[in-house]
């Protein structure tokens, strides 16, 4: 389904969206569910990969398909390896068998997992018979992708010795990593994180516990941006959200200070009110323990016609597509010069937006998303518009409640 986002501004009127419970937070509490079932979770993502997480948890099914959901397959990973006598096949989308799994599997076989490739070495299918783990060690490179490491510690505490998770280098993503460890720590888990080491003990069993999930900041991002590309005095409010929260998108906040838009909590909504006109003439950021925002931002550079330098994005290029070349080819289309590399975007100011360019998605929810905002400035068709169920699937629906016109 392609969809049209006629030019629009956002209603004065209708100016609450509720956005369901974050997909990061979500998925790590269901498996941490299944380990230990006195756990109760609300507030949860309504999103494809939290509904493929909850399916494969709860079903005894001998293969599990993932489709698209890159944190699914690395989570089931380890969870699927600790089920002793449980034997799944746990495959994907054919983007997904092309997402690399070696540093996951390796570091799982040096506890003692039993996983074979069924395809391409170090790629997805994956065979797994499940087993107990004794073995309590394990070294990985600092800089790969967080939710191997969060993989890893969602399981440490059912592991009979526990796990000292030592991490080799700069960090990349901490957030996430924090928020995994904080999870665990809700749990009555005895976790700590000092000098690149994490040591997680074995916890046996939590009695009845109750975790509210806040909602997610990545979804957050696309009403900041439109904020930010809305007159003066526009103003949105969206449920439910901490201010102190531990997600790292929460860095958001900061960011579009830059480009005025205020951020205020009254209870639990986020109040995003545009203070004054953005004014820089280069926008430059470190993403590396906040990548997902990448995207966001640089769509909100390209429609006020400013500069923009992004580097910390060398996990962009193993997600759902290869996110810094699209982000390329698709702001191309609409005029803009843009230089990537594998860590690095920089954008050209321009001050013309072509009109009514079809972008492609990629299959990538957040590809969707993150070009919606211009339509403030353009009419604008996103092709397969109904990716954004991977994570958000409420989100045209919600444009619409703001005044947007959409149309199929």
């Amino acid at each position: 389904m392609d969809i049209v986002l006629h030019k629009s501004t956002i209603s004065k009127q209708s100016n609450q969206v509720v956005i369901t419970g974050s997909k990061s937070e979500s998925n790590r509490l269901l498996l941490l569910q299944a380990l230990y079932p006195n756990l109760k979770i609300k507030n949860l993502s309504n999103s494809d990969d939290s509904r493929v997480m909850q399916k494969a948890l709860q079903n005894d099914l001998k293969v599990v398909d993932v489709h698209h959901a890159g944190t699914a397959m690395r989570f089931l990973t380890t969870y699927f390896a600790v089920q002793p006598d449980r034997n799944v096949t746990l495959t994907g989308s054919a983007r997904m068998q092309e997402r690399p799994i070696a540093i996951l599997v390796d570091a799982l076989k040096k506890l003692g997992a039993d996983i074979d490739y069924l395809g391409q070495k170090g790629f997805p299918p994956l065979k797994i018979n499940g087993k107990l783990l004794s073995n309590n060690e394990v070294v990985l490179k600092a800089d790969v992708s967080s939710q191997y490491i969060s993989a890893l510690l969602l399981i440490a505490p059912k592991l009979e010795n526990g796990l000292k998770l030592t991490l080799e280098g700069d960090i990349t993503s901490r957030p996430y990593i924090n928020m995994t460890l904080s999870l665990l720590s809700e749990m009555g888990v005895n976790a700590t994180f000092k000098d690149n080491i994490i040591h997680v003990r074995h916890h046996d069993i939590i009695k009845d516990k109750t975790v509210v999930v806040e909602s997610d900041w990545s979804s957050a991002s696309y009403f900041y941006s439109l904020v930010a590309l809305s007159p003066t005095g526009t103003e949105i409010r969206i449920k439910s959200f901490k201010e102190n929260s531990i997600q790292g998108d929460a860095a958001l906040k900061a960011i579009y200070n830059d480009f005025g838009v205020n951020s205020n909590f009254d209870n639990d909504s986020l109040v995003l009110k545009k203070a004054k006109e953005p004014s820089k003439e280069l926008y430059e950021y470190n993403l590396v323990n906040a990548p997902d925002i990448a995207q966001t931002i640089v769509v909100t550079c390209f429609a006020i016609g400013a500069a923009c330098s992004l580097k910390g994005l060398h996990t962009l290029k193993i997600k759902e597509t290869d996110r810094l070349l699209a982000l390329k080819i698709e702001l191309g289309k609409l005029g803009a010069q843009v230089q990537i590399t594998d860590n690095t975007l920089r954008l050209e100011p321009s001050k013309n937006i072509n009109n009514q360019v079809e972008i492609d998605t990629y299959n990538d929810h957040r590809m969707a998303m993150a070009f919606a905002p211009l339509c403030l400035k353009t009419d604008i068709i996103i092709k397969d518009a109904e990716v954004v169920s991977k994570s958000y699937p409420d989100f045209w629906n919600d444009l619409k409640a703001l005044g947007i016109k959409v149309s199929q």
